[in-house]
């Protein structure tokens, strides 16, 4: 009995400990996983490729060795093409290659406002570790036409040649060209300041620069308190191309986020022809059939999908896009300027010859052109633009021709001084944007004749005077200037009579 009862105990601890087993295995079942995996079989200047990964995607994330990321380009019968973005001196031929399943994706939000970030994301000005509840694809689909407003509001840059004469609209792409040197930057920056009582935020997505001129635009930007409502997207010259390359998609990313909030948002490109240098540059290197100036043959659709991405949305905010083009020895029928300027809402010009002179901004009024930022001007600017930027054309060609030294007679001599003083009222130092109510009056009172007996070299001090007279004696017409209330004639003739008074005094 003794036996028995011992046999059924020990049968009874089997039992319980073969059920225990059972149960942790079936709860800790293994599952196979499946993964793609390639090699990598020859590395390039900012490119590898691969053999394997069969259903990789184009436009995927690929992970090398070390945590370097990879996006696949060419997907080729045999191998991939892979765009480097991070060094490619630690990438070796037979490193394991791994499949992420995703596209690229930048993180997006409100923690971004105020910092230095690289494409990726990742901080660049020593600040804290950014942490932010949401990614995006860098790559979005551009709104529909149903989807989109007219531009109807301006976006005021603070610079007096362009709000008169070349307006911008929110939501408008207005290019920005010019010669190496010209003051290109220094006008979207200027733009980027006047924003920053606004409520515009602003991204500012620097391509292939030198890192000690992207650290100055970032230090200007933040003595003239314009980084809080801003975000900086870095790639300098130093990057691999594949960062240059994808720079610009990425800041327009974050700049969307703001947009679908509803908010206004302006972003500057500086600048595209890096941008698709490095394209080019790429697209040599993979085997990419070369075309006009060895540019590839889609070097178009990689910049209008870009720029097709700024709209101003019917239930959202608006996006309005800076971007900025360098021009060799003024040749702007170049392949690229004129993809861009075909792509885009019209340009601002700037001269090496105004430059030469001293005359900045040196923004070419005949060269230039807003093709729908007209629309969205304050009704103000509306009955100054038209005559002041016909009086000042017909200056810049009578002054041509007034130097093989012809006699003048007294309708030509009072158009040249007039138009003098209204080149002189138009020069503006950087980093100091005028409101839009001064810049209408200073224009009221050149065009209607108040600065014809000022010396020139007085009327930088005339232009002072006639601000400080608006500022402090007619608070009211310059709220409402600035609210987009049309001005009546007796406002007019207020307004002149009060600047003959400061001009006198």
């Amino acid at each position: 009995m003794e036996t028995k009862k011992g046999d059924e105990a020990v049968r009874e601890a089997l039992d319980y400990a073969f059920n225990v087993v059972s149960h942790n295995l079936e709860s800790r079942k293994l599952e196979l996983k499946f993964e793609e995996i390639g090699v990598v079989s020859f590395v390039g200047k900012g490119i590898a490729r691969i053999r394997g990964l069969p259903h990789v995607r184009s436009e995927e994330v690929v992970l090398f060795p070390g945590d370097r990321l990879g996006i696949a380009f060419n997907l080729d019968p045999e191998e991939v093409a892979v765009l480097l973005l991070d060094k490619s001196e630690k990438v070796r031929a037979g490193q394991v290659v791994h499949r992420t399943g995703k596209v690229m994706e930048v993180p997006v939000g409100e923690e971004l406002l105020g910092r230095v970030v690289d494409v990726v994301g990742r901080p660049l000005d020593e600040g804290e570790p950014i942490a932010t509840s949401e990614r995006r694809s860098i790559e979005r689909v551009a709104p529909a036409i149903m989807d989109r407003s007219p531009v109807n509001v301006p976006l005021e840059t603070g610079v007096m040649a362009v709000d008169a004469m070349v307006p911008i609209g929110r939501g408008q792409r207005e290019l920005i060209l010019g010669d190496r040197q010209t003051g290109k930057t220094a006008v979207a920056i200027d733009a980027i300041i006047n924003q920053r009582d606004k409520d515009v935020v602003c991204v500012y997505s620097s391509i292939g620069q030198e890192k000690s001129e992207v650290a100055k635009t970032i230090a200007d930007l933040r003595k003239n308190d314009a980084m809080e409502n801003s975000v900086a997207v870095v790639a300098s010259g130093d990057d691999p191309p594949g960062l240059n390359y994808i720079a610009p998609y990425s800041a327009t990313t974050i700049a969307e986020y703001f947009v679908d909030k509803g908010q206004d948002v302006l972003i500057v490109y500086d600048d595209l022809t890096r941008h698709a240098r490095s394209y080019r540059e790429l697209s040599l290197l993979l085997r990419r059939p070369p075309g006009r100036e060895a540019f590839p043959g889609d070097i178009f659709y990689i910049h209008s999908r870009l720029l097709e991405r700024a709209t101003n949305l019917k239930d959202g905010g608006s996006l309005t896009a800076l971007p900025i083009i360098e021009t060799q020895a003024q040749d702007i029928s170049a392949y690229i300027p004129t993809n861009l300027i075909s792509i885009t809402d019209g340009q601002i010009y700037l001269s090496p010859q105004l430059y030469g002179k001293g005359i900045l901004p040196a923004v070419d009024v005949g060269m230039s052109v807003s093709r729908v930022g007209g629309k969205s001007q304050l009704p103000a600017y509306s009955k100054l633009a038209g005559d002041l930027r016909l009086t000042y054309s017909t200056f810049e060609d009578l002054e041509a021709y007034t130097r093989f030294g012809t006699r003048l007679d007294e309708d030509t001599r009072k158009t040249l001084e007039r138009g003098q003083r209204i080149r002189e009222v138009l020069k503006q130092p950087q980093f100091e944007p005028i409101p839009a109510p001064e810049q209408i009056a200073v224009l009221w009172a050149v065009t209607a004749g108040l600065l014809d007996t000022v010396p020139l070299g007085d009327v930088p001090g005339a232009k002072e005077a006639i601000r400080k007279a608006l500022r402090e004696r007619l608070p009211e017409i310059s709220s409402r200037i600035g609210s987009g209330e049309k001005l009546g004639s007796q406002d007019r003739d207020l307004l002149l009579a009060t600047f003959k008074d400061a001009l006198a005094a």
